[in-house]
């Protein structure tokens, strides 16, 4: 039975282990969390609650924060799994150089639309929209209000890939977008800009306007052949580098870089599938972690990857490993014992995310007076979900989006029994398309195509050594060689 997202009754999810992700990481077996309004207002075994507050079976479940993605392109969700095959060199082609320019502001209400109802579906519960798709301000309302009309968390990261930052913070009318989203718990704001490192320093207006505003920066930084060293010295140089400041990537940077960053407090959301994928460089958690800077974990954009960050902390736990283990193996040794734990990337992507934004009061973990914002992980149908033995190893390895039972935001049942609850999809799906269908229409059907399918260029095979064969080739003692001749 669906609850309406405006039901404003107490909510008490029955008898799931809880992982608090709080200072001390607990795991409570048999409790019961209970909001009231838009808080928690108690944790514990068989609680006592209120007349007309809603059950949730939570029995073989996990109950856990809401996750928190720093770092996503909700504009470009419409073009789902459109640049699989994709480089980050095409991504930059496609998105800034050619065809970017073509989104219309309905066409960045469709994208936020679907990927905000889509994190809300995979238990992510507040979004950071790394809005680079804001060419006019009506192109910005119109992100605004599919993210208001999405009973989720957000933060509009506002950018614009196809001017200079310090041109379009420097309107009048900019200014006036961000004076009128401040002081909403709903909905946050940030300045979103890349820094190039230019020596002439062509960021620094859009950094004073951050200022003045008293807001954020999210940064793509680190990202290999776009930014580098040079634009981290310019922001420390320049006063520009806060505990506020967001680092995305920061997958090749040196070692003074991430000095840098560590001693001004700053964060970094690490996007492994993307890094892995479209080489921004080696996922940096474990640099990142020698450094002492905190992280948080972000998916990019449903252009490539899953818009989940089931799989962010699946492949950020992996690619960390295989790097301890590709670092041993050069020097003839073996990793006895793995650094970097489950519940670590776990609490990354909870209140990693809560401690990125500023919000590590209200958000990020299970304790009672913070914001019911919470996920119950329950699968009765899948093999998968039983036993549960390392609650952090199976929210990492073994559980899904397909798996998230319960969504509560601010306290309000935003899904049920895998159900989103007051979302229409049918409408969703339609405004997706209509979007789908104008773009392919604008860049004509040979365009689109091409753009789907990058040319693979023509790679030499390697003869093996070790093969079950009689064919010897040129590269084999006693192989021939190209024209015949016996080596």
């Amino acid at each position: 039975m669906a609850t309406p997202a405006d039901d404003r009754r107490p909510v008490v999810l029955r008898g799931g282990t809880v992982l608090t992700m709080d200072g001390r990481r607990r795991v409570l077996t048999d409790h019961d969390v209970l909001a009231v309004d838009d808080r928690i207002a108690a944790i514990g075994p068989a609680l006592a609650v209120p007349e007309g507050t809603v059950e949730i079976d939570a029995a073989g479940g996990v109950v856990l924060p809401g996750m928190i993605d720093t770092h996503r392109h909700l504009w470009q969700t419409a073009m789902r799994g459109y640049g699989a095959d994709w480089t980050l060199t095409q991504y930059f082609v496609w998105y800034y150089l050619e065809w970017g320019k073509t989104f219309r502001p309905r066409d960045v209400h469709a994208g936020n639309l679907l990927g905000a109802v889509e994190a809300l579906d995979a238990g992510v519960t507040t979004t950071v929209d790394w809005s680079h798709g804001l060419r006019t301000i009506e192109h910005a309302e119109a992100a605004v209000d599919a993210l208001r009309s999405v009973p989720g968390r957000f933060v509009l990261a506002y950018g614009n890939i196809q001017d200079s930052p310090a041109n379009w913070t420097g309107t009048p009318e900019f200014r006036a977008f961000a004076d009128h989203l401040a002081g909403d718990d709903m909905l946050g704001f940030q300045i979103a800009f890349d820094v190039t490192g230019d020596p002439e320093f062509p960021e620094k207006a859009a950094f004073e306007v951050a200022r003045d505003l008293d807001v954020p920066v999210t940064t793509h930084a680190g990202v290999w052949g776009a930014t580098n060293d040079d634009g981290i010295r310019l922001m420390h140089d320049h006063g520009f580098m806060t505990p506020r400041t967001v680092y995305v990537h920061s997958a090749s940077l040196s070692t003074d870089s991430y000095h840098r960053i560590a001693a001004t407090g700053g964060s970094v959301s690490v996007s492994t599938e993307s890094e892995q994928s479209a080489g921004q460089g080696y996922p940096p958690t474990w640099v990142i972690r020698a450094h002492g800077i905190p992280v948080s974990l972000s998916m990019d954009t449903s252009v490539w990857w899953s818009g989940d960050l089931f799989s962010a902390m699946r492949a950020t736990l992996s690619a960390d490993r295989a790097r301890e283990h590709m670092a041993a193996h050069t020097k003839g040794d073996t990793v006895t014992h793995s650094a970097l734990r489950a519940e670590q990337v776990v609490e990354w992507a909870t209140m990693g995310g809560a401690r990125a934004l500023g919000r590590e009061s209200d958000l990020g973990s299970v304790e009672v007076g913070k914001k019911a914002d919470l996920v119950l992980i329950r699968n009765e149908h899948s093999p998968a979900m039983f036993p549960l033995l390392n609650p952090y190893g199976h929210v990492v390895f073994q559980a899904q989006r397909g798996d998230v039972d319960t969504v509560l935001v601010n306290g309000r049942i935003v899904k049920r029994d895998h159900k989103l609850v007051g979302v229409d999809l049918a409408a969703v799906r339609a405004e997706v398309e209509r979007t789908v269908e104008y773009l392919r229409a604008e860049l004509g059907e040979q365009e689109w195509q091409k753009g789907m399918n990058p040319d693979v260029p023509a790679a030499e095979v390697l003869d093996n050594p070790y093969t079950y064969t009689e064919y010897r080739g040129d590269t084999r003692p006693g192989g021939q060689s190209s024209d015949g001749r016996t080596q």
